[in-house]
């Protein structure tokens, strides 16, 4: 099944692509379609880039809320940036709220936007809340503690938000969209600070802007070492319930709950890109089952989001040596509003204006008390995905796979990973990821091979599917 917020924007341009142009905006989601939008309307001249097709891509599969409340953040925001710091990424990203609301108004978008409350509620614990709250009322934002909630089990408290909302990411999109030069299906083959190499042309440009989900220029910059990347499922039910908000838990493994007319869209079972548990969805359709008897599944589909080491996205110069590269990614899963406030620091760059949060979301910024905890697990993950191939020998030989089942073997003296559908068919690929090297695991829920270190994924047949890789893993296909 494939997410509700899909449909049809396809900007099938045949003209060519311009050799000169002030602006290139590389990934046409959320964050390179507001950028350009922006840019476009000061009369600044600006093309969109995307391989594939405008929010084909995270902005298609999110769950499309509109907030500042991005789980239990502003404590530890305080604590480990300082409070300037964690004021700015509130400030900003409430504010991306009401531009929100200045652009469907200015555009007369109708896209199912509701005013709502938001709510990140707590089953272990009420200091935790309380904290919270408090170190959010600091920042200014609209938080009080509130105890009960509309949900389907009790809990120990919530901080709720007021004034956030929720909409269709897409029919959001698609009005902006018909306002751009737009080159989809429009492979980028390599970026230089100041010029864009595609396949359909080379584009030189005063500013390059890197809004491509993962950034996929290795060097600099960095980003394989300061990005790891998370996948979670959402279900959409019927005759389920009608929430009075948005709901997540502060609990990572917890669940997500919020309406969309008459669907209640669950979400939950995340993990690292190329951990796979297993069984993720059908532990989702057992939460459902047990919150919502009589509920029935409409559709379901999973998103997968590049998480900073400090919890707030790099915004700015891709580094700082091309500060005519520039570059918004590490969304934390909060990809609507930090968006909109990359959209605005990009925008102000461009323009040679000072971006009063620039400072907050500059990717050469460093805070060892948030970056620390997130930084050992993920060198560990790359040193163990970069040294399978070398140390660890493939145990399995291929008549062990059962049909439906997936592995590493050794294949005409190659390391492979070998997929055997339901009727024995074979299919494998390169068990290498090509972005830098580390080993593919299998992703049973949805037969990709996923990359533990950074995130690629591709399908069985090696196709490529997600960044930073840049070419598939295509090897071999035979049927027995």
């Amino acid at each position: 099944m494939e997410s509700i917020w899909k449909m049809d924007l396809e900007y099938s341009n045949t003209d060519p692509l311009p050799s000169k142009t002030d602006v290139a905006v590389i990934g046409g989601g959320m964050a390179g379609v507001l950028t350009a939008y922006f840019l476009g309307r000061q009369n600044v001249d600006v093309i969109l880039i995307d391989q594939e097709g405008i929010a084909s891509g995270v902005t298609q599969n999110t769950t499309a809320k509109i907030t500042s409340q991005h789980g239990l953040i502003y404590e530890k925001l305080i604590k480990g940036a300082g409070k300037e710091h964690a004021a700015m990424y509130a400030r900003a990203n409430q504010q991306a709220i009401e531009q929100f609301c200045s652009i469907i108004e200015l555009n007369q978008i109708d896209c199912d936007f509701k005013t709502l409350p938001h709510f990140v509620y707590s089953l272990t614990s009420e200091v935790q809340i309380i904290n919270e709250t408090l170190a959010a009322q600091k920042l200014g934002l609209p938080a009080t503690a509130v105890s009960e909630l509309n949900l389907p089990f009790p809990v120990k408290g919530a901080v709720r938000f007021d004034g956030q909302a929720q909409f269709h990411p897409l029919k959001f999109i698609k009005p902006l969209a018909n306002q751009l030069s737009i080159f989809t299906h429009t492979k980028v083959l390599s970026v230089e600070e100041k010029k864009v190499i595609t396949e359909r042309g080379t584009v030189q440009a005063d500013f390059v802007v890197m809004t491509a989900h993962y950034p996929f220029v290795n060097f600099p910059g960095w980003y394989f070492l300061k990005l790891y990347q998370q996948r979670s499922y959402v279900l959409a039910l019927r005759h389920a319930a009608n929430l009075d908000g948005m709901y997540i838990d502060a609990d990572s493994h917890g669940y997500s709950f919020r309406n969309h007319g008459d669907l209640l869209l669950l979400g939950g079972e995340g993990h690292r890109a190329g951990k796979h548990p297993g069984n993720c969805y059908r532990r989702l359709e057992e939460a459902a089952a047990k919150f919502y008897p009589q509920s029935t599944i409409a559709a379901r589909w999973s998103a997968q989001d590049c998480m900073s080491l400090d919890g707030i996205p790099y915004i700015g110069a891709y580094s700082r040596s091309t500060p005519h590269l520039l570059v918004a990614t590490g969304f934390n899963k909060w990809g609507m509003t930090n968006s909109m406030v990359a959209a605005k620091i990009l925008t102000d760059r461009v323009l040679g204006r000072r971006n009063e949060y620039e400072s907050a979301f500059s990717p050469q910024r460093f805070h060892p008390k948030l970056s620390m905890t997130e930084l050992g697990p993920h060198v560990k993950e790359s040193v163990i995905g970069l040294s399978k191939g070398y140390f660890h020998r493939p145990m399995r030989e291929l008549s062990s796979i059962p049909n439906g089942g997936a592995g590493i073997i050794r294949y005409r003296g190659k390391r492979v990973g070998a997929y055997k559908n339901e009727k024995g068919e074979v299919f494998l690929v390169s068990a290498k990821c090509p972005h830098l090297g580390c080993e593919l695991s299998w992703n049973a829920d949805e037969h990709t091979w996923d990359c533990p270190c950074h995130g690629s994924r591709f399908d069985y047949h090696g196709n490529l599917i997600g960044n930073p890789a840049e070419e598939g893993i295509q090897f071999d296909k035979f049927s027995r």
